[in-house]
């Protein structure tokens, strides 16, 4: 994987085109979408007519103003490196730390670092095994299967779907709806909410079929497809001076601002800024940052950093996060505040905004996801092509669509380790003792969140973070660390299951 470089169209009919996640223009209508939605019969938590308007029928002004950060495709030290230059030192209006969605590829992961960040309480969603548009049934099922055994992922936590390239078709949104996913999250949202044909829709329900990229899909809108019981989370674009013309969407900073011919990163901070403030300004849809964080590496070997872009971006999250109510959240947590909106004043009440860390006694030998628990507990696969570490033991060849959790290879000596099961949380799973360390009533949590105030970062820049891989086993890490002077961990937050896989005892 280059960074920098774009990936190229894929070349399949029939489904949305997108090269490494750009659009050209308006993907959707009034007249396309010809989306109908009884509000009286669509009511949450189960559905959401596709609107405008904020959900519960709160006021704009009573609604946070959500900025969505994402990162899509493999996870490595370095691409875990380029999300915390940007939020490891920022906190919300309660005092957590901020939380985001790393929609997972598995070729080139690093399959302990899923671990860790999942348990360091960010969503871990589904990018499909080796990246490709339009997945086929495999691609999408055998991601699950491989980051619940080798990862150590609960089924029931990985509730998001993004496609690759954004490359779907109707057929992608029922494969999805038929594995017990909870929300997609590859369709644009390309006009500005300044028009009044604006299609940023709050996060809905397909229960009346879709009402975005009605253009761009064959098969979609006009009430179709009808899937109860799957959301989609529009990916809300951003537009330089030349409005629906200048749209921009995923890694927005790579554009060329204004029909300029090279990037700009004055030019781009004034358009995100201007977009910001017209979801701010009007009904506080969503403002979303997508992003592949390889292409914003600060230390991918032999590449030097943009450092320009990463200033850009850290002064335009530090402007955003000093206007009143912004908060950077999962798509996991937009989604829970949508389903079950309260106004600003009662944010407190929202379990899903709330920061708690897992107790685990940090002098204990267990492979969990937490670094000073699981040195020199981690497997090493060595396989040519990418090799990973993982708490759950190394299998014999490596996954693949048609066989994502092959047999264990099981050293001389030692036995098999035991995959999570749907009863146990991650941070609580011994795969090495094959037992959970503590019971539903005994496994305790800290509870972090402040009463609600203004927004709290740290008084280090960003120059001065350490890294995610600081202080961590090095024999994991690609030696291309640094060691600074501010930590800022996250935090943790678990769910009740929604899916369950139960792994036999056995390799």
């Amino acid at each position: 994987m280059l960074p920098r470089l774009l990936l190229a169209i894929v070349p399949l009919l029939g489904i949305a085109l997108a090269q490494d996640g750009s659009i050209s223009g308006p993907t959707s209508s009034p007249e396309a979408a010809g989306y109908s939605c009884d509000s009286s019969k669509c009511k949450l938590p189960d559905c959401n007519c596709a609107s405008t308007d904020p959900p519960g029928g709160l006021k704009p002004e009573d609604v946070p103003q959500f900025i969505v950060y994402t990162a899509d495709d493999a996870v490595q030290s370095y691409t875990l490196d380029s999300v915390n230059q940007f939020l490891a030192r920022r906190k919300n209006p309660n005092g957590c730390s901020i939380k985001m969605t790393y929609y997972t590829s598995l070729n080139y992961t690093n399959y302990t670092l899923v671990t860790d960040w999942y348990v360091a309480g960010n969503e871990i969603a589904d990018h499909t095994m080796t990246h490709v548009g339009d997945p086929p049934v495999d691609e999408i099922n055998g991601n699950l299967i491989a980051l619940n055994a080798l990862a150590g992922i609960p089924m029931s936590s990985i509730k998001g779907f993004r496609a690759p390239y954004l490359a779907y078709s109707v057929n992608t949104l029922k494969r999805i709806k038929d594995a017990g996913f909870t929300y997609d999250s590859s369709a644009s949202a390309s006009i500005p909410v300044t028009d009044s044909n604006t299609d940023a829709f709050w996060p809905y329900s397909l229960d009346n079929g879709m009402a975005n990229d009605c253009l761009a899909v064959e098969g979609i809108c006009k009430g179709e497809p009808k899937l109860p019981g799957l959301w989609e989370i529009p990916m809300y674009a951003l537009f330089d001076k030349r409005g629906p013309e200048g749209v921009h969407l995923m890694d927005p900073w790579l554009d060329n601002a204004n029909g300029e011919n090279a990037v700009n990163d004055s030019a781009t901070l004034e358009y995100m800024k201007s977009t910001f403030t017209d979801h701010y300004n009007n009904k506080r849809q969503p403002f979303g940052l997508y992003t592949h964080p390889i292409h914003t590496a600060p230390n991918y070997p032999g590449v030097p950093p943009l450092n320009s872009t990463i200033n850009m971006i850290n002064q335009f999250l530090d402007w955003a996060q000093n206007q009143q109510n912004v908060w950077i959240v999962s798509s996991e947590q937009l989604l829970d505040w949508v389903q079950h909106p309260v106004p600003i004043s009662q944010l407190d009440q929202v379990q899903s905004l709330k920061c708690s860390t897992p107790q685990v006694d940090s002098s204990k030998k267990i492979c969990n996801g937490i670094p000073q628990n699981e040195e020199g507990l981690l497997s090493h696969c060595a396989f040519p092509d990418f090799p990973f570490y993982t708490c759950y033991g190394c299998p014999q060849e490596a996954p693949t669509p048609s066989n994502p959790n092959p047999s264990q290879q099981v050293p001389d000596g030692q036995q098999a380790r035991i995959r999570l099961p749907a009863n146990c949380s991650t941070p609580f799973w011994d795969p090495i003792a094959g037992e959970c360390i503590c019971t539903a009533s005994t496994c305790a949590f800290s509870d972090n969140s402040r009463p609600i105030g203004v927004s709290l970062n740290s008084n280090c820049s960003h120059d001065d973070l350490v890294t995610f891989a600081d202080g961590l086993l090095a024999e994991r890490r690609e030696p291309h660390w640094r060691r600074n002077r501010c930590r800022q961990c996250p935090s943790l937050s678990i769910k009740q299951p929604l899916r369950s896989l139960q792994w036999k005892r056995c390799p």
